[in-house]
């Protein structure tokens, strides 16, 4: 299958590089039209990319840098196409006619301009993959911009995604899902204004993490005797009680279990002054948390979401480690606090808050991942196996799903009256800025289907700007958020009297 990308000539970016190489990793053949439009490129854009460039990425490459080398090495002989994917806004060439011709969409408009313009207006853009001939919409999607700096990085963090929805569409060669509405179109801003106010922010963040700790998240408990948030949709009923933490350090994702007559919760601990994030375990009694943090698994890469599961009468733990590219489970020899790695189950991906559920006779494995490009947060892929340890296999639809609202996993599948829901993090407003309760409405092989019924966001019972964890066992339920932890407060406090705080080493 030989593919024809269309670019504009004026216009080679680096994302056009991420693209060609994740569409030639699925095996595809292509070929490259450099393409002369008649729009008018926005005055001042790259300049205003080349100012970022400098000042917010401090030299950083990005997906929207322009790269002139590579229109200048890819002019290829031009052979008849079985399929033509157009990112210009050009008319269709009557006299080209292949098998398929796509054309990606921003906001339903054609072209780079219409990207820009839906960021500028103040939103990443919806993408659809349209079908020229049939008039189709073959895959859509709303990316995250969580890992976005600026003009450039949205551009880059849409265009990474439409790559990963073309992929998706020219391996499954059909319809993922229905199409989503178009947002009501956006009031035309200009983007020297929009880049300004980026380094204005970026600015203030910076003075923000100079005084206080960022992101400091915090776990929520509470014991109530009916399904809790499950069964309210918000977080109405007994009241939350934060796990107390020392300052400088922060719990997150907890995943309780009782296991030998003991409960546990496990979580991502992480030291400010480290970076990196180790499982530890908490021990809870029927008054909340009995003593310290208890530290039980430690890898020389960052690890988070400590997955629980039972199976075959032994404790098995999933910790994310998508910085290692891999999905490694691990056995617990001794209860809480020695754990021993077992077996890698995928490799080669970044996954991240692996999931699993048994469903039908088969284990499906549910995780957000990334294509090497774009935000962290968007995009669903389901693995599936007849046993625990695999053989793994891709899911037919990859990916599952693309959407900022309900991609990522934030906590272990329930079943309720007879159906199965899972719990999703919602990062509309950015990385794990409130939960999702989605109803999984189909789950085979081959085909997968969700709604959410409820959005669930922090606010007087649960202060802070984030929630993005909803686990329970038994009576316990549990949550996570973020809260203001200035650094000041925490130098006071591992002071003693008498004494000099050492200055942290970063």
């Amino acid at each position: 299958m030989l593919v024809e990308l269309r670019f504009d000539d004026r216009r080679p970016r680096r994302w056009m590089r991420h693209l060609a190489s994740l569409l030639g990793d699925a095996g595809m053949r292509l070929q490259i039209a450099w393409v002369r439009t008649d729009a008018a490129r926005p005055a001042g854009v790259e300049a205003l990319l080349d100012l970022e460039r400098l000042l917010l990425r401090r030299g950083r490459p990005c997906g929207a840098d322009a790269d002139p080398a590579y229109a200048h090495d890819n002019r290829p002989a031009q052979h008849t196409p079985d399929i033509v994917v157009d990112f210009t806004a050009m008319p269709r060439d009557p006299a080209r006619t292949p098998r398929l011709y796509l054309r990606p969409l921003f906001d339903g408009l054609a072209g780079e301009d219409a990207a820009l313009a839906a960021i500028v207006g103040g939103d990443l853009p919806l993408i659809e993959i349209h079908d020229d001939t049939s008039g189709a919409i073959l895959w859509s999607g709303k990316p995250s911009g969580e890992a976005a700096e600026g003009l450039g990085g949205a551009l880059a963090a849409v265009m990474a995604r439409t790559a990963t929805l073309l992929r998706g569409a020219l391996e499954s060669g059909g319809p993922s899902a229905a199409p989503q509405p178009c947002p009501t179109p956006r009031t035309v801003r200009s983007p020297a204004a929009f880049v300004l106010r980026g380094l204005a922010s970026s600015l203030a963040r910076r003075i923000y993490r100079l005084c206080c700790y960022s992101p400091h998240w915090r776990i929520g408990w509470r014991y109530t005797d009916d399904a809790g948030i499950w069964t309210s949709g918000d977080l109405s009923g007994p009241a939350w009680r934060a796990v107390p933490s020392p300052a400088n350090r922060f719990y997150a994702d907890p995943f309780p279990v009782t296991w030998k007559g003991r409960t546990f919760v496990f979580v991502e601990e992480l030291d400010h002054h480290v970076g990196k994030g180790f499982i530890s375990a908490i021990e809870f009694g029927d008054d909340g948390p009995v003593g310290a943090a208890i530290p039980v698994l430690e890898e020389p890469w960052h690890l988070s979401y400590p997955f629980l599961m039972v199976h075959q009468d032994e404790l098995w733990m999933i910790p994310e480690s998508s910085a290692r590219h891999e999905v490694t489970i691990y056995r617990c020899v001794q209860f809480p606090h020695r754990w021993e790695r077992h077996a890698t189950l995928l490799s080669g991906v970044e996954f991240a808050d692996a999931t699993i559920v048994q469903h039908d006779g088969r284990h499906y494995m549910f995780g957000a991942t990334r294509d090497g490009a774009g935000g962290y947060s968007d995009t669903l892929s389901i693995y599936h196996a007849d046993d625990l340890f695999g053989p793994w296999r891709p899911h037919a639809q990859r990916p599952a799903l693309v959407d900022r609202a309900s991609a990522r996993p934030a906590g272990h599948f329930v079943h309720r009256n007879g159906r199965l829901w899972r719990p999703v993090q919602d990062c509309t407003h950015g990385y794990g800025s409130a939960l999702g309760l989605a109803e999984i409405t189909e789950l085979s092989p081959t085909r997968f289907g969700q709604t959410v019924h409820h959005t669930v966001t922090p606010g007087p019972r649960w202060p802070g700007r984030k929630l993005h964890t909803l686990n329970r066992c038994g009576r316990l339920e549990l949550i996570d958020g973020t809260t203001i932890q200035p650094k000041i407060e925490a130098l006071r406090l591992s002071m003693r009297p008498g004494e000099i705080a050492a200055a942290p080493s970063r």
